[in-house]
């Protein structure tokens, strides 16, 4: 661009001039040559007007340093301010040291990408401004982002010497990318000087969701205030991505972190400040943003928060996790090396990163339930996977296998039933020989004296019950954090990871939702006829009725009815793998009852085996039944006396 330079001249310059003006000759050449560029210039401003020289100048690409392609790197003029000397002193006066990246920054982004993500740079920040996972769909077929629109600010906050605190996510980076072999290297610097600068390096390598990231300054131990702290902030609003928003938020969707070797989770609406935090993931039920940290960041603040009041308004995103982390100098500079991670919460996957315990963001339950998880389940359904394309076959295939291996309980169960039905009518005369509150305790010893003489164990009916449960509640777990599930059809159902739909309700019913879920309608069908025949079992099992005691026959008769309601309404909106599973665990369970009650259980022979144990004589009482005993006796006698005053 050419610039017009006016020079202030006295007035014997201006006589000077005149005089030389009048000595010349009209020059016809120069006067028409003036005219033509007059012409010239105004047929240049009209058909280049200011907007379109602003789009122009949008589009311009700059030269970035060597390697970088137009393909991965687009960015626009500098600003035109560039020349500018009363914006460049503002801009002193505002950044100081830094005003030089603002004076030669540039707007633009830089592509980093794999087979597995695409992520998009900025320079200004020099942060992620789009994180798109390729291999995976939103609930409604959209490309899944976990960073877009501004859904995220990555952020670092420090003073400098001449009294200023500045914001990275307000300056402007240089980018320059390049690659080592398939690895593609992204080096962004917030300058003061050439040899003076704040670098963020990205690099990313093949089939790899982690990408390394480093944060190093140098030359700006002069710069930085000591005396100030330097904070990194990163936020994140965490977008909705499946079809059940409720399950989605509230029971899948937390910010976990390892401190102190150990990983935990918050809840929403919670703040916490800890120590020696070597990572924080911001989970939101199958997919996670992650940064990962070699120097262990102290006293952090972690942050969430509920985004969703109202679930038919605030469909967008689920939580907003916060991290802000004091950085520590060495030297007068910052050296980080960290890791982002984008990608799937999958427990297959996360194992295989050793020695990060990422594996335990898959949430497979605590205690025994993830124990059962991890060493059961999760090797079966694999296995499984290996042979079967469709998964509907492989829940049912490992309904099976679970179902198979519990039968033995199931038997146990089954045959203390029987034995107690056999010495029933003892225990009733035991009623009649013994009534009255007085007698309760008296009752009680005889009951338990029958028991032990048939070979009887009441907890033999009870122990197949609670050795199933940590089962039940492992699988609760297990189908609904599986994400080889997500988005695969099984017949009605389009998605196993979420609920199926038959027929949309016009209205929405309280604890039930605005549609109707066939799986979930089976299974609480299954339960109920389960239910049915467990009760006649229970039945069996359950001493008659004694005066003053609760009659659980009766509970029993609620709970038939009441289980399979709370079944229907809860599952309604849940995984529709687990309504699958619970649909053919129950059917199957029916099947081993009916098969061991009618061709197994032989009960005139466990009739005689009863009787055969009666004669023999009774084992030495061991201590513990010795101080069960003398308890009961003593409180036989408390009551008596009681009963004398």
């Amino acid at each position: 661009m050419s610039h017009i330079v006016f020079k202030k001249t006295n007035k014997s310059d201006k006589l000077t001039l005149l005089k030389n003006m009048e000595q010349k000759k009209f020059d016809y050449n120069s006067f028409i040559g003036m005219i033509l560029l007059a012409g010239i210039m105004l047929w240049y401003f009209n058909t280049n007007k200011p907007e379109d020289l602003e789009n122009k100048e949008s589009t311009e690409v700059l030269e970035t340093t060597v390697n970088t392609t137009k393909e991965n790197t687009k960015e626009i003029a500098a600003p035109v301010f560039q020349n500018d000397s009363l914006k460049q002193i503002a801009l002193q006066n505002k950044l100081g040291a830094f005003a030089q990246s603002a004076i030669n920054g540039a707007e633009g982004t830089t592509v980093l990408e794999n087979n597995l993500v695409r992520l998009t740079i900025d320079n200004k920040g020099g942060q992620i401004i789009k994180a798109l996972l390729k291999n995976y769909k939103t609930y409604d077929s959209l490309p899944l982002y976990m960073i877009k629109d501004n859904n995220a600010s990555f952020n670092i906050n420090f003073g400098t010497t001449d009294n200023r605190i500045l914001n990275t996510k307000d300056l402007f980076f240089d980018p320059t990318l390049t690659k080592s072999g398939e690895n593609q290297i992204l080096s962004m610097k917030l300058k003061v000087s050439d040899s003076q600068y704040l670098e963020y390096r990205y690099e990313i390598k093949p089939k790899k969701y982690f990408v390394d990231f480093s944060i190093r300054s140098q030359g700006l131990d002069g710069v930085f205030n000591s005396s100030n702290p330097i904070n990194l902030d990163w936020t994140l609003n965490g977008y909705r991505h499946e079809k059940s928003l409720k399950t989605e938020n509230s029971m899948y969707s937390y910010y976990y972190y390892k401190s102190n070797d150990e990983v935990e989770y918050l809840n929403a609406g919670n703040t916490e400040i800890a120590n020696d935090i070597d990572w924080v993931a911001f989970k939101q039920h199958f997919f996670m943003s992650n940064l990962l940290t070699d120097t262990p960041f102290n006293n952090a603040t972690v942050t969430s928060t509920d985004l969703v009041e109202d679930e038919k308004t605030d469909t967008i995103f689920t939580k907003k996790y916060e991290l802000k982390a004091p950085l520590v100098l060495t030297g007068g500079e910052l050296n980080y090396n960290m890791k982002w991670f984008y990608g799937p919460s999958d427990y297959k996957l996360l194992k295989k990163y050793e020695g990060t315990d990422l594996d335990e963001t898959a949430d497979l339950g605590w205690g025994i339930f993830g124990f059962l998880n991890r060493t059961i389940f999760y090797p079966v359904f694999n296995f499984l996977e290996g042979f079967l394309g469709n998964y509907g076959l492989i829940i049912i295939l490992m309904t099976i296998v679970v179902r198979i291996l519990m039968s033995p309980l199931v038997y146990k169960s089954y045959l203390s039933s029987a034995k107690m039905k056999v010495i029933r009518p003892e225990l009733q005369e035991l009623n009649k020989k013994y009534p009255g509150k007085e007698n309760a305790m008296k009752r009680q010893q005889e009951t338990m004296a029958i028991q032990r003489k048939a070979g009887v164990n009441m907890m033999s009916g009870c122990i197949p019950a609670l050795l199933q449960m940590p089962i039940f509640f492992a699988l609760f777990k297990f189908f609904p954090t599986n994400i080889a599930l997500r988005q695969e059809s099984f017949l009605w159902a389009p998605d196993l990871s979420s609920y199926d739909v038959i027929y949309n309700l016009p209205f929405e019913v309280p604890f039930y939702g605005n549609h109707i879920s066939l799986f979930p309608i089976l299974a609480s069908i299954a339960i109920f006829f389960y239910m049915k025949m467990n009760q006649s079992q229970q039945a069996n099992m359950q001493a008659p009725p004694q005066e003053g005691m609760p009659d659980m026959s009766k509970m029993m008769k609620y709970m038939i009815y009441f289980s399979p309601i709370m079944m229907l309404f809860f599952f309604n909106n849940y995984a529709s793998s687990l309504s699958l599973y619970y649909f053919i665990s129950n059917l199957l369970t029916i099947s081993i009852m009916l098969v061991i009650k009618n061709y197994v259980i032989d009960e005139d022979k466990i009739h005689a085996q009863i009787e055969e144990n009666k004669k023999r004589p009774e084992k030495a009482k061991s201590k513990f039944r010795q101080r069960i005993d003398a308890a009961m006796k003593q409180a036989q006698e408390q009551q008596a006396k009681q009963q004398k005053k």
